[in-house]
């Protein structure tokens, strides 16, 4: 089971979403996920993204590019419990098409909707053999294409408040 990606508990429309368990390996010692966990499940579902668009962690060797974090904002605002569905919806509510782009992420528990994580990602194309920021080549540029219109005023409408 999941949540839809049209469902009205998105905070912003059209979003990607990953569904994944909460495995034992990831509750800490308070009976919980681990912060920790929850930047690893970006990660998961960033590439699931990037996957669903017909992409491999090869094509990004081949063009010798890479996106690496330059910032991170994550609200933790609930816990997930070992055997926990959890959907994760990713967005790329910002990009320039050539260098830098945002991702905003938000973790839903399945069984009842309810957002446990928000967080916004910052990010820059790199060269991998340099390690130095470079253009986007076309698959990144298509990727991380500059988002509608409609998603950017929605995002710009939510981050009002």
């Amino acid at each position: 089971m999941t949540i839809a990606p049209d469902d009205a508990g998105w905070d912003l429309p059209s979003p990607f979403v990953h569904t994944l368990t909460v495995q034992e390996s990831d509750i800490d010692d308070f009976g919980h996920a681990n912060n920790a966990a929850y930047l690893r499940w970006a990660d998961e579902t960033a590439w699931a993204h990037w996957e669903a668009d017909g992409y491999t962690r090869a094509d990004c060797h081949e063009a010798d590019r890479g996106m690496a974090i330059l910032r991170t904002e994550a609200d933790y605002l609930g816990h997930g419990r070992a055997g926990e569905e959890i959907a994760c919806a990713v967005w790329i509510v910002r990009s320039d098409g050539r260098l830098r782009a945002e991702r905003w992420y938000q973790f839903r528990r399945v069984s009842t909707g309810e957002t446990m994580f928000r967080a916004r990602t910052k990010l820059v194309c790199f060269q991998l053999s340099t390690g130095k920021p470079a253009r986007m080549d076309a698959a990144f540029a298509d990727h991380y294409a500059r988002p509608a219109p409609e998603l950017v005023a929605a995002a710009e409408a939510f981050a009002a408040g």
